[in-house]
């Protein structure tokens, strides 16, 4: 049974620690009186910290592709020339060479596509950590700046 209460007293913790802080009226103040000061406080913490939870920052859409485009580069063409003057030279059969340097252009150009989009995939979610954590910050700027503004007219902020 106590095991129970544990869990129900944790989980109840972590739901008011995920939404808003809970004010209670210290001072006996009405629920209309209560209304005005958490609206007139709302308002000067978004002031005060830059940031309104109501009107969050747009986030950027995470850019998973590379800036490089999907067109031929010329990579097996360049491949196969070289492998057809190797060809020449080695034994004079440039046929095979060209096609197997046409293979390792091509494979050489589709490892560096595959580099390209892992470092942009890293780099966007780099970017998005980045917005996550400034948005978080603001939040609890705001949280803050909030609390005091209720404290100081008279509310206990939890």
């Amino acid at each position: 049974m106590s095991r129970l209460l544990i869990f129900f007293s944790a989980l109840a913790i972590a739901n008011a620690s995920l939404g808003d802080p809970m004010v209670y009226p210290a001072k006996g103040q009405s629920p209309e009186q209560q209304k005005q000061d958490e609206a007139a406080c709302y308002s000067w913490a978004a002031d005060h910290s830059g940031y309104d939870p109501a009107k969050p920052p747009p986030s950027q859409p995470a850019t998973a592709q590379s800036s490089q485009p999907d067109r031929p580069t010329g990579a097996r063409v360049r491949g196969g020339l070289r492998g057809a003057a190797i060809g020449e030279i080695a034994d004079g059969d440039t046929g095979d060479a060209a096609l197997a340097g046409a293979v390792m252009g091509g494979s050489r150009q589709r490892r560096q596509r595959r580099q390209a989009n892992q470092q942009a995939q890293s780099a966007a979610a780099q970017q998005q950590q980045a917005a996550m954590a400034k948005q978080q910050d603001g939040q609890e700027a705001f949280n803050k700046a909030r609390a005091a503004c209720l404290e100081g007219r008279g509310y206990t902020v939890k």
